[in-house]
């Protein structure tokens, strides 16, 4: 189960779009960006989120998760995700 929460305004389209109503900004993610994304508003947990990818995309755990740590770190700092 994930610890993460999507804020429940954010708009986020099929293509990475992202958009905050309340405060107008936009993001866009690219598509491992929105893969992770995706896994995580569907609730899964970092260690399945690093399987999945590790399983789909050429990348090690170690650099998977380093990666993925640095990707929630801008979520949260953009308010794009919010721990529980």
């Amino acid at each position: 189960m994930s610890k993460y929460m999507i804020p429940a305004n954010l708009a986020v389209s099929d293509t990475g779009f992202l958009f905050m109503p309340a405060t107008g900004e936009t993001f866009t993610l690219n598509e491992i960006g929105r893969k992770i994304f995706k896994l995580l508003q569907t609730g899964n947990s970092e260690d399945q989120v690093v399987k999945d990818i590790c399983e789909n995309y050429d990348i090690d755990a170690g650099t998977c998760r380093k990666d993925l740590d640095d990707f929630v770190g801008q979520l949260k700092n953009y308010s794009l995700l919010n721990e529980l």
